[in-house]
């Protein structure tokens, strides 16, 4: 294929995605064995704290930090849950008919029809060719009719033309009501295939992506499969074998290989970011499949056009059901005197023509609600599947305002349905469905505790107020034990991800977090602006200032003690120092990985290679 010249992302086109992690039974026995220690030590821990180490001099100091590590705790306990096991369904072959997939279908002999939608607005036309020009190379092993379809909510002479030139299928409308979702709803409407593939502007699918997720609707309780997305155009960098190889010779591949042989692989200069959803796909979601809970993610998802329409009737019996007063008014106006069922019948559909039929809710997080609803039939018992293996490639955020962007409208669109649409006390869902969907709601409200933490050392480290009792043995005893435990679990558990990269990214990025649960509180709107796909110019230091300070205070605390431990003017204690030392010099680390990349730029490739 030849590329437009100009797009950065040429260089990576030999690029091919990793295998899904093979199941290791024998690393997840010993996952499962170190995780259990750990919960028990944590509980421990979290008891005597309770019980025998607040500092009750300073309770306004203590109390917060307590409840602090209580929340994380919980959210230990439901992080491990989630990935407790590997669960996968289980692969079966491409179908060749409908019949296959329905049982009850009308014609159960013809070929399976998918359509195909590449949602756009804004993107640069050219990188819309290349999605439609690798959908039209999808492959088959049978029979099959497919459309590809561009959904351009931007209505582009241009977009048309590029559309009909690559043999695709345009469709606009007049406006922009409820952004991606209205998109992908008037699409609906037009459209009448079996399945829908959906994927963004940038999502350039595989030729195999049918043939490998097709199989799984022969469950005909499957209404989705959602496959891996993998951003193709992340450095790279180099592991710590090459680098000390390259520095050292033998002497340092062979160090190398020893402290990535205890630890697994080590990157340097890798993707500054941590854009890297492997560790979501392969870990997180994918062991939800135990518990029928992983949830669509958007692009590169197929969808049972049948489970899709069941959403939007169920939402709209909702609407109906919690109708204003207005449409009840208007429902007892056209309510026939006489108690005739069929004109009562007729009367209650005319009132309902005010509610909408929304396939797809108009929401920032509109895939998720699409899985919490399907989720919630206990008669149909719909299915979800994340299949581990990746079909499709896509671009990552290439600065630091366009992955701010995204990750304000993950957090934010997470928690406006936990705190205005809440599942969880919702009829239909499983005991494990709900734990699931908690633990995804709980990692957002954790910017709150997170935030604590990072405060905590520096209050000690100005004041000499600590908030245990004392910084005694007693403290390293409980602590430690707990924390080394984690440690190692969280290790065995992402064995062959980077599961510290993303526990310090998922600290850095709290003011997000923070800011997003601030507007969710004041019932502001989260917005869906498209994020972008050409890098933007500049430095965005501006959006790490909290950060800064962070990092900052912190180093200033360090200074303080020094000072005043070194003339003798400080009540600090040995073990506090050791304590809130390390684990301010921890959060410096943390904050430092957010800030470098407020100052990153792409390189090329044999640089970052």
């Amino acid at each position: 294929m030849n590329l437009q010249t100009g797009f950065y992302f040429e260089a990576f086109e030999d690029r091919r995605p990793p295998a899904p992690l093979p199941h290791n039974v024998v690393i997840e026995s010993l996952w499962q064995f170190c995780a259990t220690v750990a919960l028990a030590l944590g509980g421990w821990y979290i008891w005597w704290r309770w019980t025998q180490s607040l500092n009750f001099d300073a309770l306004w100091f203590a109390l917060p930090l307590v409840i602090a590590e209580t929340c994380a705790y919980f959210g230990m306990i439901l992080f491990v849950y989630n990935i407790w096991a590997v669960r996968d369904y289980p692969k079966r072959p491409a179908p060749a008919t409908i019949g296959d997939c329905d049982p009850d279908a009308p014609e159960p002999e013809r070929p399976v029809s998918v359509d195909i939608f590449i949602a756009t607005y804004n993107e640069d036309e050219e990188l819309v060719r290349l999605s439609i020009r690798d959908a039209m190379r999808i492959e088959y092993p049978h029979p099959i009719d497919m459309k590809v379809h561009v959904l351009d909510d931007g209505r582009r002479a241009r977009m048309r033309e590029v559309a009909e030139e690559e043999g695709a299928n345009y469709i606009s409308r007049d406006n922009n009501i409820g952004f991606k979702a209205g998109n992908l709803r008037n699409a609906m409407e037009q459209t009448a295939g079996d399945f829908i593939l959906i994927c963004d502007a940038d999502t350039r699918p595989f030729p195999t992506i049918l043939e490998k997720t097709l199989g799984f609707f022969r469950d005909p309780k499957v209404g989705f499969v959602q496959t891996p997305q993998w951003f193709y155009d992340l450095p790279e960098g180099e592991t710590l074998t090459q680098k000390l190889g390259r520095r050292l010779g033998r002497p340092g591949r062979f160090i190398g290989r020893v402290v990535e042989g205890a630890i697994g692989e080590l990157r340097i200069g890798e993707d500054p970011f941590v854009n890297d959803p492997g560790l979501f796909f392969d870990i997180i979601q994918r062991r939800r499949n135990r518990a029928n809970a992983a949830f669509c993610c958007g692009a590169a998802s197929l969808h049972r056009r049948e489970a899709v329409m069941f959403v939007a009737l169920r939402a709209y019996g909702q609407a109906i059901a919690h109708a204003s007063e207005e449409k009840r008014s208007l429902f007892q106006r056209l309510r026939p005197r006489r108690q005739d069922p069929q004109a009562e019948a007729l009367a209650l559909w005319q009132a309902a023509q005010a509610q909408e039929l929304m396939p797809y809710k108009f929401h920032v997080s509109e895939d998720i609600y699409t899985s919490i609803v399907l989720h919630q039939d206990r008669e149909r018992g719909w299915k979800s599947v994340l299949s581990p293996e990746i079909q499709s490639k896509m671009l990552s955020p290439q600065d630091l305002l366009t992955w701010t962007i995204q990750r304000f409208k993950y957090a934010g669109g997470s928690l406006d349905i936990l705190f205005h649409d809440n599942p969880l006390f919702r009829r239909g869902l499983t005991v494990r469905q709900r734990l699931m969907y908690l633990s995804t709601f709980w990692s957002y409200l954790g910017a709150v505790w997170n935030f604590i933490f990072l405060a905590a050392p520096i209050v000690y480290l100005f004041s000499g107020i600590a908030p245990v009792a004392t910084y005694t043995t007693d403290f390293f005893v409980h602590a430690l034990p707990f924390l080394i435990a984690n440690e190692l679990a969280i290790m065995l558990g992402t064995w062959g991800m980077s599961g510290y990269r993303g526990k310090v990214t998922y600290l850095a990025s709290f003011p997000l977090s923070l800011q997003a649960l601030w507007a969710v509180i004041r019932k502001r709107q989260i917005k869906f602006p498209v994020t972008p796909k050409e890098r933007q110019e500049g430095n965005f230091l501006h959006l790490v200032w909290p950060q800064v300070a962070v990092m900052t205070l912190t180093f200033a605390g360090l200074v303080y003690a020094g000072i005043r431990l070194a003339d003798g003017s400080a009540d600090y204690s040995v073990g506090g120092l050791i304590a809130n030392g390390f684990w301010g010099l921890n959060n410096i680390l943390a904050m430092s990985i957010m800030v470098r990349a407020a100052f990153w730029k792409p390189g090329k490739e044999g640089e970052s290679r």
